[in-house]
């Protein structure tokens, strides 16, 4: 799997140019990403790339490789961003954030002119929150009151926890409750309405017509993939 995601990656490197404003996402497949832009400016095939890291790890693996960085309060908008997903529908729209950079990951696709996705064929799903959970970034303040609403939405919720069993926080300090919903999500329009209007979610994992492709590494080669909505 590991080498479908690698492929994945190369193949979404084919749109980046010379001198690009890129935003780098998060997560394994994302890593590969990263790693190919630095071989790439290493050896002389791309040049003059600047990346905004959509998290702290990705920072720090964009420096490893000699990636020259910068903020979207330098540079607000960005010509193509490349990120992963752990769910995507026939439509492009996506379930991110288990990787827990939901937000950022956020602000940085909405001010790319592109966002293309890289993931292995296990991430297609006929409807979203089938395989994944939803994950929802709150503020720490009140958070448990967020429980209720999300029982009566039909959900099971788990407040993400780290390796030792504490609660985890994002790197904008909030938490992050994972919301399965057992019979996947029916409206993922309506449902992003419905939390984007309570106080005190900070934002949600559905990104919705904001991909404009997708590379799918599967077994037979590489599927690209176009939204409808572009």
């Amino acid at each position: 799997m590991e080498e479908l995601k690698r492929r994945a990656a190369e193949r979404a490197l084919d749109w980046v140019d010379n001198g690009m404003l890129l935003g780098l996402g998060t997560g394994s497949t994302a890593a590969y990403v990263v790693r190919g832009l630095g071989e790439r400016l290493r050896d002389g095939r791309l040049q003059r790339l600047i990346g905004v890291p959509t998290s702290r790890a990705t920072e720090i693996l964009a420096h490893e490789y000699g990636i020259p960085l910068s903020t979207l309060d330098d540079h607000p908008q960005l010509d193509l961003t490349i990120d992963g997903a752990d769910e995507i529908d026939d439509h492009l729209n996506l379930i991110k954030g288990l990787g827990g950079a939901l937000l950022r990951e956020k602000i940085v696709a909405t001010s790319s002119t592109e966002l293309v996705i890289v993931a292995d064929y296990t991430k297609r799903v006929p409807r979203l929150g089938t395989q994944a959970p939803l994950p929802i970034e709150v503020v720490p303040f009140g958070w448990r009151t967020h429980l209720g609403f999300l029982s009566e939405l039909g959900a099971e919720v788990n407040l993400r926890r780290n390796a030792e069993g504490k609660p985890y926080f994002s790197d904008n300090g909030n938490l992050i409750l994972d919301v399965h919903f057992p019979d996947g999500i029916q409206d993922p329009f309506a449902l992003a309405r419905l939390l984007e209007r309570r106080p005190g979610l900070v934002e949600h994992g559905l990104f919705l017509q904001t991909a404009t492709k997708a590379c799918i590494g599967t077994h037979e080669g590489v599927i690209v993939l176009k939204a409808h909505h572009t």
